[in-house]
C-alpha cells in the first residue's frame, strides 16, 4: 500500500523549487500523481502487473477520479482496477447544501437556523465567498455565526456523534463532575498524531524531512492552492471511469456533516440513473462477523448479458468511519 502526500507541500512532501507553491490545482496534481506512479513502477517494476487501486477521502472526491481519468486517458502500463472515495466532493452546490439539512436533521440547529440556511444564505454561498471569492457578505456571515453558534466548537463537524478532544481546562473539569467516561474512540487521536509525526525518531524510520516548514501539521501553510477548483464537478469523471471498465465505490460515514452522505447519495443514484445502470444489489443491511452494523449499501451494474457478469459497476455505501473491519467486508 503506498500513501502519497499530495500534492507537494502537504504532509512531508514538498518542491525544490518553491514558486511550485504558487501554481498549484487540480490538473496539475493529477500530473504530478501520475509521474510520481509512472516512476515508482520502474524503480518496482515487480509490482506493475498488479491490479491496482486508489483511495482517498473529501477533496480526495477531485484527486482520485481526476488520477484515475489521466490514467486511463494517457494510456499509462497501469493495471488500474478501480477506485474508492469516502464522503468526496464530487459537485460543490449538491454536496455543501446537504449540510444544513444534515446538522438540522440531527437536532444540532434550531428550525429557524435550517430556515435561513436554505433561504437567506446556503452552505455553498457561504463556502464560495470564503473561499473561493474571498469576500463574506454581512448576511451570511450572520447566518453561518448562528449555526456555528448553535453547533457550538464542542461537536465534532466530522462525526457529529462523537466526543471532541476537550481543552485540559474542559477535561479536569469533566472529571471532577464524574462526566469524562471512557471512550471507545480515542477522540484525542488527531492530537496526538501531530506529536507523533514531529518526533525526530518517527521522521527517522520514515526517511523524511521536514522542508520550508518547521513541523509536521495537519493543514499546509506554505502550499496556495487553487480554491476556483472547488467548484469543478467530478460526478460525471465517474461516470466516465464506469464506462471504461473501472469499478467505482463511493462510500459515506453517516456522522460527517462537512461532506454529508446527503448529498453523495443524491448525486450517485442521480448518475446511475443518467447512465442507465441496473440495480443489482438491492438497499440492504450489511452484516460482519453475525451482527448487523447501521450501514446500507446498493449497487448498480452494467449487464452485457444474462450469462456475463457485470463489467461495469458503481457501488455507494454508508458506513461508519471507525469500523474498518467492516469496510474491508464491504468492499468485496
Amino acid at each position: 500500500m503506498i500513501y502519497l502526500d499530495s500534492p507537494a507541500g502537504v504532509g512531508f512532501s514538498y518542491s525544490a523549487n518553491k514558486s511550485f507553491y504558487t501554481e498549484v490545482n487540480d490538473e496539475k496534481t493529477a500530473q504530478d500523481n501520475l509521474m510520481f506512479l509512472k516512476r515508482w513502477f520502474i524503480q518496482f517494476p515487480n509490482y506493475k502487473n498488479r491490479a491496482f487501486f486508489i483511495t482517498g477521502e473529501s477533496y480526495g472526491g477531485h484527486y482520485v477520479p481526476q488520477l484515475a481519468q489521466l490514467i486511463v486517458q494517457s494510456k499509462a502500463s497501469i493495471n488500474l482496477k478501480g477506485i474508492a472515495i469516502g464522503n468526496p466532493l464530487l459537485e460543490f452546490n449538491t454536496d455543501f447544501n446537504s449540510r444544513a439539512e444534515f446538522i438540522w436533521s440531527h437536532g444540532l440547529i434550531s428550525d429557524s437556523s435550517y430556515e435561513m440556511a436554505n433561504s437567506v444564505c446556503n452552505y455553498s454561498t457561504y463556502r464560495r465567498q470564503v473561499q473561493v471569492d474571498g469576500n463574506l457578505s454581512p448576511v451570511c456571515s450572520q447566518v453561518w455565526r448562528k449555526v456555528s453558534n448553535e453547533m457550538s466548537r464542542l461537536v465534532d463537524s466530522y462525526d457529529v456523534t462523537l466526543d471532541v478532544c476537550l481543552p485540559s481546562v474542559f477535561a479536569q473539569s469533566a472529571m471532577l463532575n464524574k462526566l469524562d467516561e471512557a471512550a471507545k474512540i480515542d477522540v484525542c487521536v488527531e492530537d496526538k498524531t501531530i506529536k507523533y509525526l514531529n518526533r525526530k525518531d518517527v521522521q527517522k524510520a520514515f526517511h523524511a524531512e521536514l522542508v520550508g516548514v518547521t513541523e509536521w501539521s495537519v493543514c499546509s501553510d506554505v502550499l496556495r492552492y487553487d480554491m476556483k477548483d472547488l467548484e469543478i464537478p467530478t460526478i460525471h469523471v465517474l461516470g466516465s471511469l464506469v464506462k471504461s471498465g473501472i469499478q467505482v465505490l463511493v462510500y459515506s460515514g453517516d456522522q460527517d456533516s462537512v461532506l454529508p452522505l446527503t448529498g453523495s447519495r443524491t448525486l450517485v443514484t442521480g448518475l446511475a440513473k443518467e447512465l442507465g445502470l441496473n440495480t443489482t444489489v438491492a438497499y440492504r443491511a450489511w452484516f460482519e462477523t453475525n451482527q448487523v452494523r447501521l450501514a446500507y449499501n446498493i449497487q448498480f451494474c452494467f449487464k452485457i448479458s444474462t450469462t456475463t457478469p457485470p463489467t461495469n459497476s458503481i457501488k455507494f455505501s454508508i458506513e461508519h468511519y471507525h469500523c474498518p473491519s467492516f469496510m474491508l467486508v464491504l468492499s468485496n
